[in-house]
C-alpha cells in the first residue's frame, strides 16, 4: 500500500465588498504567502492597485491533520478558531471532518484599506506517495 501524504489546498471562495480601485469596480486577484495573503485590482496600463491584506494561522488545521480522525461521522466539527488580535478572522470558523477530509472555511477582514473581507477554504488533500526504499 502506498503511503499517504498530507497537501494543502486554499479556495479563494469570493470577496465580499471589495474596495474599488477603477472607476466603478475591481478586477481582484489573490496572491498568498506563507503568512499573509494580498489582494490585487489587476490594471492593464498602470501598477495593480493593492486592496489590502490578510494574515491567518493554520496552525489549528495542521494539528486537526494529524489527529487519527477516521470513523468519525461526517460534518463532526474538530475545532473552532475565533478571531483575535493575531489573525484577521472576522466571524468564528470551524475545522470540521467531512468526507475523509479536514476541511476549514473562514471570512477574513482586509486589513490597510477601507473595507472588505475575502471568504477561502483551507482543504486537506491526501495524495498517494509511491513506496519508497
Amino acid at each position: 500500500m502506498a503511503d499517504m501524504a498530507n497537501l494543502l489546498r486554499i479556495k479563494i471562495i469570493r470577496g465580499i465588498n471589495l474596495a474599488v480601485r477603477d472607476i466603478k469596480s475591481s478586477d481582484p486577484y489573490v496572491i498568498l504567502r506563507h503568512g499573509t495573503h494580498y489582494v490585487y485590482d489587476h490594471d492593464t496600463f498602470s501598477m495593480d492597485d493593492k486592496m489590502g491584506d490578510a494574515e491567518f494561522d493554520i496552525k489549528y488545521f495542521m494539528e486537526a491533520i494529524k489527529m487519527n480522525l477516521e470513523g468519525l461521522p461526517d460534518g463532526t466539527v474538530i475545532t473552532k478558531v475565533k478571531p483575535d488580535r493575531n489573525n484577521c478572522i472576522s466571524e468564528e470558523s470551524s475545522i470540521v471532518w467531512r468526507e475523509g477530509k479536514v476541511i476549514q472555511n473562514m471570512f477574513l477582514r482586509l486589513r490597510n484599506v477601507e473595507c472588505g473581507e475575502i471568504q477561502l477554504q483551507l482543504e486537506q488533500m491526501v495524495a498517494a506517495r509511491p513506496k519508497g526504499g
